[in-house]
């Protein structure tokens, strides 16, 4: 992977950045934005790393995650210039009314707004994790272990742990390096994958058990859904919900997995999985929403059974 000198060169000759990631931020945003703020305050740079949603509990275990900040009381925006890691609207990332100097975006989903002065856009790669590790080298900064564990962790999430398709020879050499430089795999698994809260792993039960199975003439899909009130009551949260889209996929004949979640009143975000066999971007966009061929996602509104109906039909027409 080529980084444009367009992105290196601008991020050496300026001294200010605010690097942000999309709301309800996972592995590959919180990894990615960690990890290139490291670098930049390596380069002297003066940063600012930011969420409006925090580190989930699932993630305090990445190094240096105190340098996100979710507040921005007596931080003026416009003398920073904004890095838009794992999204490419500043809506996606709750800044919509903040004003920069200069905006770069480098992010590894298609675009849906030419928003940025300066965009660097690889649908191609697997995780924003990978083209910020690239950017990294780049700029002549030796990754640290804190740098690889951030970056091995971004990479896992966006690849299933070097399980779908989007892997290739190029990311393992990438995860290797990052072995090397100080990531633990099996450490970085045991966190991601096997350190649940028990209400966590109860709001998944509760989620499986609404599984419905539809067949259409092409492929089968396998829907779940999370309302508000099973967030209720077991005491869990939107971030609770990630990877809970990938259990129903697993099932042998299954084609895409659908999980709805419910993120206010009669309002609806849908998280989908596949096998190659729909392009669920196609999808996603008919829906308003967006992602890659085998991951994407969207929002709706109305009743449950109302967001399912029109999901089917969608799907119905592109698969």
């Amino acid at each position: 992977m080529t980084v444009p000198e367009k992105i290196a060169g601008f991020i050496r000759s300026q001294d200010h950045f605010f690097i942000a990631s999309h709301i309800n931020p996972e592995g590959d945003a919180l990894g990615s934005t960690i990890s290139l703020c490291l670098a930049l305050k390596a380069m002297g740079k003066d940063v600012v790393a930011y969420n409006v949603d925090g580190v989930p509990y699932i993630y305090e275990f990445l190094p240096r995650r105190e340098l996100i900040i979710s507040e921005l009381d007596g931080i003026d925006t416009n003398k920073y210039n904004l890095l838009l890691l794992d999204c490419n609207e500043p809506e996606r990332a709750s800044l919509e009314n903040k004003g920069f100097k200069n905006s770069l975006v480098i992010d590894h989903h298609l675009t849906r707004k030419d928003f940025g002065d300066i965009r660097w856009i690889e649908p191609g790669a697997p995780a924003t994790g990978v083209m910020v590790y690239h950017l990294i080298k780049a700029l002549g900064v030796e990754i640290t272990k804190e740098m690889a564990v951030n970056l091995y962790t971004a990479i896992s999430i966006d690849t299933g742990t070097f399980r779908y398709d989007n892997t290739t020879s190029e990311t393992l050499r990438v995860a290797a390096e990052l072995i090397d430089r100080g990531a633990d795999p099996a450490e970085i698994a045991i966190r991601l994958y096997e350190s649940w809260r028990y209400n966590r792993f109860e709001l998944l039960v509760r989620m499986l058990k609404t599984l419905e199975m539809i067949d259409l003439s092409c492929c089968r899909v396998a829907i779940t859904h999370i309302t508000l009130n099973m967030f209720r009551e077991t005491g869990t949260t939107q971030a609770d919900t990630e990877n809970f889209s990938n259990f129903a996929r697993m099932i042998e004949d299954v084609d895409v997995s659908v999980m709805l979640r419910e993120t206010e009143p009669l309002k609806w975000k849908a998280s989908m999985r596949g096998k190659g066999r729909v392009n669920l971007a196609l999808v996603a966009s008919r829906l308003g929403g967006g992602g890659h061929k085998n991951a994407a996602g969207f929002k709706a509104e109305g009743s449950l059974e109302n967001v399912k109906s029109r999901l089917i039909e969608v799907l119905k027409k592109d698969c």
